[in-house]
This record gives structure tokens, sequence and C-alpha cells, in this order.
């Protein structure tokens, strides 16, 4: 057997991990017959069949399997090699990759970005927006470096093998009325059990907000709430219930500044409250990905 490529084995681990050849092409950036022509190189390297026919597309053979455990464990040690040779060098440069949910790319990634230019203009951030549960496949293959993502009280998410979660900051959620609300003259705290008949807007189905709103409705209201209106843009969802059209449930990071048009209540029944957490992957980090986590930190907003 030759010496295997380690970029050829990243597409292999690409495959494990999303089971088609389109997948990985649009993973990494490559057309399907690139990523065919380097898998079958690939093959030749190793002297095996990793691959059998699965109806039009393939799968991995008992040798595939076995080599995409062991290119986790050569990929996962070459990149600590790379960072701890950049470490001993005190070279902060390179490629950064981070992405985040809507208001953690809005308040914490941009003020970030702008730090990196000014105080490490050798290091190239790449920004994006997604949601936690997008992001892990390309954070656990080594696309993505950094995902910022959120969790809810009562709604933890999965924390998957080999990879670091750290929290940024925690805030108590809001309930989000029309200002000409009847609920939201009173000024003090609304109860989620007295919007039983209020339309809701939330962000897609499948993300930690979704299910926030509805367990909340559940837990604390005793009912299924009318999920009318579904964005994972908080100005879309803002911008419904500032027509009358809705009520939402909302962190402070997402809400802007003072507004009349917007009631901004506490939650009568219980204190909820969301996490942000920045997720890496475990092992030695990239001097470039600690200088943008240290600037994330300090674009944090105080504590509500």
């Amino acid at each position: 057997m030759t010496a295997l490529d380690l970029r050829r084995l990243r597409f292999l681990r690409e495959f494990e991990e999303r089971g088609t050849l389109a997948a990985v092409a649009a993973a990494l950036g490559y057309s399907p017959s690139t990523v065919s022509q380097q898998l079958a190189l690939l093959e030749k390297e190793a002297g095996a069949r990793l691959f059998d026919k699965a109806g039009r597309g393939v799968r991995l053979t008992d040798a595939g399997r076995l080599l995409a455990q062991h290119a986790r464990v050569l990929l996962a040690a070459a990149e600590a090699a790379e960072a701890d040779l950049a470490a001993l060098a005190g070279d902060i440069r390179g490629t950064v990759r981070a992405g985040g949910l809507q208001s953690a790319a809005r308040r914490l990634l941009v003020p970030a970005v702008a730090t990196m230019m000014a105080e490490h203009p050798r290091v190239r951030v790449e920004v994006f927006e997604l949601e936690l549960e997008q992001s892990l496949p390309g954070l656990r293959l080594g696309s993505v470096d950094l995902v910022i993502g959120d969790e809810y009280d009562g709604h933890p998410r999965p924390r998957p093998a080999g990879l670091r979660f750290t929290t940024l900051l925690e805030e108590p959620l809001k309930l989000v009325l029309p200002a000409a609300h009847p609920l939201a003259r009173a000024g003090g705290p609304v109860a989620v059990a007295a919007l039983r008949g209020d339309i809701w807007a939330v962000s897609a189905e499948g993300t930690g907000h979704h299910a926030m709103v509805v367990g909340t409705c559940r837990s604390l209201g005793g009912y299924e709430p009318d999920l009318r209106h579904r964005s994972n843009d908080a100005d879309v969802q803002l911008e419904l219930v500032r027509a009358g059209a809705a009520v939402a449930l909302m962190p402070p990071l997402a809400l802007p500044g003072a507004d009349p048009a917007l009631a901004v209540r506490d939650i009568a029944e219980a204190t909820l409250r969301r996490r942000l957490v920045a997720v890496t992957r475990d092992g030695p980090l990239a001097p470039a990905l600690i200088a943008l986590l240290d600037a994330v930190e300090r674009s944090r907003p105080g504590r509500w």
C-alpha cells in the first residue's frame, strides 16, 4: 500500500458522514465527478475496494468503514500538529471559518470580525449564518472551525463526542407582544397561559427555538400554540409582531432597542433562559481560532 493522501482521506470521512457523492461535493465545493475520481485514487492507494454499488449510488465496504475510522484519527492528528506548530512559532495567521444563528452572527461574530481585522490582519475570518444542527457535520469534519449555537432551559442539545462546548452567555427569554395587545397595557409580566388564543411567530420546525416555544406553551400554558408564522429571521418575526399579526418568545440578543410598536414583557409563570454556546473540535486549537474566540468573548454584551 502506498502512502495515503490526507486530502483524499478527508473525502472518505465526508462520505462516511454525508452518505452520497453529491452531498460530499456540495460540502467541499467540488463536482461529483471530481469527488468520485479522488475516491477512486484513494482505493488504488489503499489497495482495497472501499465502495460497493448501492442502487444509483455507492456505499462503504467493510474496508471502507475501517479506513474511514483511521482517517478520523489521522486527520485529527494532522490538525493538532498544525495547531501545535503554529502555537510554537507564535504565528497568528490562516483561515478561520465561523458560523452561527442570526442573533449570534450579528451581535457576536460581526464585532469579532472587526476586532480581528484590526488586531490580526493576517487571519482570514469567514462568517456564515447557520443553525447548530446544520453546522455540526462540517465542524466534526473540519470544514468549519467554530459554531455559535443556542440551547434553552428544558431543551438541551445533543453533545456529540469529539466536540467542545463552552457557554458564552445566558439571557432570560422575553415575551414580545404588539404594543396595543390587551395584555401588554399593564406593563408587568404576562402569562404564557393567557396567550392561548394568540397566533405565534417561531423559527422553522427542527430548530431549538421552535421546540422551545412548543414546549413552553405546553408546559406553562397547557395548550398547543397556533404556530402560523415560521421564519429563522428574527426581524421577520418582529415585523409580524409589530403588525399585530403574532406574538413571539425571544431572547434579548435578538431584540432591537426601544421600539414603541413592541411590548417586551417578562414571563409570569417562570424564568426561562437561553444559553449561547461556542462549539469547537476537541483538541489543540490553532492560534487564529484562539484569537477569534477571544474577540467573541470581548464582543459579549453585559448581563441582563
